[in-house]
């Protein structure tokens, strides 16, 4: 309680001496771009129009010569579109303030699927709000913690309530892509455990986000194709560790970006083939996460921080077995709390993420989490000693 009171203090203390300079550079946070699609939307207007938004943020003072547009699909428009009742700077105060209620809702869920005591540690507090994809979700205005938010309702519905637990997967579905494995093997799991209620939850979901995006604009998918189009994605650098190879040997080829995900399929099919008869969304789901952020061919610093509950869980079990580690475990420690730092140092220096100076951190993700997960079975064993001498 202590740690969260501590943190909302100081993010209301920053926001209240910063409140000029913050409201001067709302032209360079990513939120304006949902701010500018929600004010076009209920005008019944094209909301992926380059021209429209960009008319739209320079009244902002954006300066930039390429306007910033909104490239996720036509059902996560029910997102943004609250924005269009209030100005720019508004719309990221709201959009930041929902961010930080879904990460503290997030936690919480995380702790109660995740930990064993009635009360988590500090550094359970700690990992979560310093893992540095959150705070470069609140600095950018990006909606890479709603993302998490309906991935951790789902891993908390799933058990007991399976058609809430697919309505929350509308969340991650405006970046189907980031997860793709995982995406996949949800699709053979319903149908080969027959979870129709999570399949029904899921369409329900998504028929009505679709309907909405109609609602405004009957036109929204035409618009989305040819916005896709126009941004030429392939011709662009994308800082994730896939773009990166591409750029090194293989430049001027687009389908390099998806080799990591292919090279990753014999892997998937192998956990497949082993778990099925026993899996676990709390277990084996997130591992497939972190796998599909680590090959994913789109996606940025912001996009990874769908991998909070991952990395809580390689922190929780790392935690447990602290007794038992070596100088080399707590090398590895140092290590990976050394890159976060990093990560947020770069992100103090504000170095833009279209640079790709980012983009080994989903490396250190996948490492911590199957790190993490070399102590399971010793934590795990605790645990059954504690309650069994209790």
């Amino acid at each position: 309680m202590i740690v969260r009171v501590i943190a909302a203090s100081l993010l209301a203390y920053v926001l209240l001496s910063h409140f000029a300079a913050l409201k001067a550079n709302v032209s360079k946070r990513d939120s304006i771009c949902y701010w500018a699609a929600a004010h076009l939307l209920v005008r019944h207007l094209n909301p992926y129009d380059s021209r429209s938004v960009m008319a739209l943020e320079q009244q902002q003072g954006y300066t930039d010569t390429k306007p910033l547009v909104l490239r996720t699909p036509p059902w996560s428009l029910f997102m943004v579109l609250p924005l269009a009742t209030m100005d720019a700077f508004w719309a990221w105060v709201v959009w930041v303030g929902a961010s930080i209620a879904a990460l503290a809702l997030g936690m919480r869920l995380c702790w109660r699927m995740l930990g064993h005591d009635l009360r988590p540690p500090a550094l359970f507090w700690v990992v979560g709000y310093a893992f540095a994809p959150v705070p470069a979700c609140l600095v950018s205005g990006q909606m890479g913690i709603l993302l998490l938010l309906g991935v951790v309702l789902f891993l908390w519905f799933e058990p007991s309530r399976p058609f809430l637990a697919g309505a929350a997967l509308i969340l991650p579905s405006a970046k189907p892509h980031l997860l793709a494995f995982f995406w996949l093997m949800l699709m053979i799991w319903i149908i080969r455990e027959k979870k129709w209620k999570i399949a029904a939850g899921f369409a329900t979901s998504f028929a009505a986000a679709t309907a909405l995006g109609l609602v405004f604009d009957p036109a929204v998918f035409p618009h989305y194709r040819q916005m896709l189009r126009e941004a030429a994605i392939g011709s662009e650098f994308i800082p994730a560790l896939s773009g990166v190879l591409r750029l090194l040997f293989f430049r001027r080829s687009f389908w390099v970006q998806f080799v990591p995900a292919l090279l990753a399929v014999p892997w998937f099919i192998r956990t497949y083939v082993l778990n099925r008869s026993r899996w676990d969304w709390r277990d084996h789901g997130l591992t497939l996460m972190v796998v599909s952020v680590l090959t994913t061919p789109y996606a940025w610093l912001t996009d990874e921080a769908v991998l909070l509950p991952a990395v809580l869980q390689a922190t929780m079990w790392v935690y447990g077995a602290r007794r038992e580690l070596t100088s080399r475990g707590r090398l590895v420690i140092t290590m990976f709390a050394c890159l976060n730092g990093l990560l947020l140092l770069i992100l103090r220096s504000k170095v833009p993420f279209a640079t790709g100076i980012y983009f080994w951190s989903s490396l250190v993700w996948f490492g911590w989490y199957f790190y993490g997960r070399s102590f399971r079975a010793t934590t795990e064993k605790q645990l059954r000693s504690a309650v069994a001498f209790n």
